[in-house]
């Protein structure tokens, strides 16, 4: 409490001589972000018209055009030298659908998206074509100690079929997700252990049934699933691709083991009693086959570019960024409303980008420019996986060292549920990384608050036990895994219309929104003005940094 009371103290002191302490520039020039500006662009990025903004679809296509003219309006340079857009960087992004999808058992074959499917990006360039007179049940596929489902066995050249996700010696469900534990049950591991042991193929039992499968997967299945073609990612494809997977439902899966009298609801119940693996060869003939298409799908970053007036320091580059897409339209035929807007869903950080853009360079046309230079970015892809900036730190346009820090807005304009009906709903902002690589920035961004917009910030997200990991989620992280020092500035909508076509304008608190921009303004203004850059003083981990 102690501690608290003397912030608290601090911060009155503070803002008591904070008038006196603002720069009267720019005061000025942070006048021109206002909510009337901010519901403008936001009007338009997240109507109907632009369908949701999926990343390599029309709409974010009809987003990154608007951004673009904005920029160009606002007089801000195309710095990107390696293509025929100066404002476009295009990110490596293809689709890769299939066509041909083959499977059957017995020589019958089998329909595909109904007792079974391929995904496409499981799929090398070469295709494949598995044919095997018998089939290797292994149960779960589950290799641990004391429970080995794979003892005694070489799958090397065969066609193993499994169940999967689960351990039937675990009574909790694995973990789901890109970053949950890989543990024994979990089909990650499963698969990795059959690849490394060269494996001819293997039949994954989805005990949901294939034919239940989310429209959006569905989609993904059909039209392909567009991936980022960096180094990592094409390796992981091509190593993925030397084991073909073919993923099967409940009665497929009877249909094998009835040739050895079995099913998989009796085997689970057995094993489940046993606590015994029970692996063994069904003979039963299967084949599979599938050959990929791989297509460029349209996806850019659009980049605008703001010179530094100072000869010494232009050189050195703040990014401020905002993720202009979202996720598309509904892909249930039933729902009444066909649009998620993402009003705030990063239109509101996108909108926040923009108005930032507009009120620098109006400075710059007065003689007041900043002494750094400054690129405004709004990225592409953040929500298939912060792909447009992913692309950016692994091809920037300025150097990474020449990068002094990331501004990133992604969700500026609604309260989020923790706030909602408290005293101070209207005047807080979550800050998130601030601190983690820089002390420095984050008490530049906490002087910049007491002296323009005293605001409430909250750092909950900065816990590491954070069960949401947020600050893994947003286009800053690509800038911080390079050294370079962030702040994500985030409302915490985390249930309420979150990816859903409730995320409309209509729900947008513009005064908020504006206000929010502008502590990222004045701390962008501080960054790109103050004689040294933010100094680095901490590693990834949090722990300080040793000279």
């Amino acid at each position: 409490m102690k501690k608290q009371f003397l912030y608290t103290g601090f911060a009155v002191m503070l803002s008591i001589g904070a008038f006196a302490q603002q720069d009267p520039t720019a005061v000025t020039y942070g006048k021109f972000i206002t909510p009337e500006r901010g519901r403008s662009h936001l009007s338009i990025l997240a109507s109907d018209e632009y369908e949701g903004r999926e990343t390599g679809k029309k709409g974010a296509w009809m987003a990154a055009d608007y951004i673009k003219k904005q920029f160009q309006s606002f007089g801000l340079v195309g710095p990107v030298k390696d293509g025929s857009d100066p404002y476009f960087q295009k990110i490596g992004y293809a689709a890769i659908t299939l066509s041909k999808s083959v499977f059957s058992i017995n020589n019958q074959a089998k329909e595909n998206l109904k007792d079974y499917y391929i995904s496409p990006n499981s799929v090398g360039a070469k295709g494949y074509d598995i044919k095997a007179a018998s089939v290797l049940f292994a149960g779960y596929g589950v290799n641990k100690e004391g429970f080995n489902e794979f003892a005694g066995q070489d799958v090397a050249g065969k066609v193993v079929m499994l169940i999967g996700n689960g351990d039937p010696t675990v009574k909790t469900a694995p973990a789901q997700g890109r970053r949950a534990p890989q543990g024994p049950g979990s089909l990650q591991t499963k698969i990795k252990y059959l690849l490394d042991n060269k494996a001819a193929g293997v039949l994954v039992i989805n005990q949901l049934g294939v034919d239940n499968i989310s429209p959006q997967m569905k989609d993904g299945l059909v039209n392909g699933n567009p991936y980022l073609k960096t180094q990592d990612r094409m390796k992981a494809m091509a190593a993925a691709a030397n084991l073909p997977v073919v993923t099967i439902g409940t009665a497929a899966a009877n249909q094998i083991l009835a040739a050895a009298n079995l099913n998989i609801d009796d085997f689970k119940k057995k094993i489940a009693e046993d606590q015994k693996p029970a692996t063994t060869v069904i003979n039963v003939p299967v084949a599979f086959s599938a050959i990929s298409v791989e297509k460029d799908v349209r996806a850019e970053n659009v980049l605008g570019y703001l010179e530094g007036s100072d000869p010494k320091l232009k050189n050195e580059v703040l990014v401020i960024t905002g993720h202009y897409d979202h996720i598309g339209l509904v892909r249930d035929p039933n729902a009444t409303d066909k649009v998620n807007n993402g009003a705030d869903d990063d239109g509101s950080g996108t909108t926040g980008v923009l108005l930032m853009a507009e009120a620098f360079t109006k400075a710059k046309k007065a003689g007041k420019g900043p002494k750094r230079s400054i690129l405004f970015m709004t990225v592409v892809g953040e929500e298939k996986g912060l792909l447009g900036s992913e692309w950016y730190s692994e091809h920037p346009v300025f150097p990474v060292e020449n990068t002094i820090a990331d501004l990133n807005t992604d969700m500026i304009g609604r309260v989020g549920e923790e706030y909602l009906g408290k005293p101070d709903s209207a005047n807080y902002v979550y800050s998130v990384g601030s601190f983690k690589l820089s002390t420095e920035l984050g008490k530049i961004a906490e002087d910049m608050n007491s002296r323009y917009t005293k605001m409430k910030i909250d750092y909950k997200f900065d816990d590491p036990k954070d069960p949401q990991q947020i600050y893994y989620r947003s286009d800053h992280y690509n800038f911080a895994k390079l050294g370079i020092p962030v702040i994500f500035y985030y409302d915490g909508m985390l249930e309420q219309d979150y990816h859903r076509p409730g995320d409309e304008v209509s729900k947008i608190n513009f005064d908020l929104l504006a206000k929010r921009a502008h502590l990222t303004y004045y701390t962008a203004w501080e960054l790109a003005n103050r004689a040294n850059r933010p100094v680095v003083d901490k590693n990834s981990d949090g722990s300080p940094k040793t000279k």
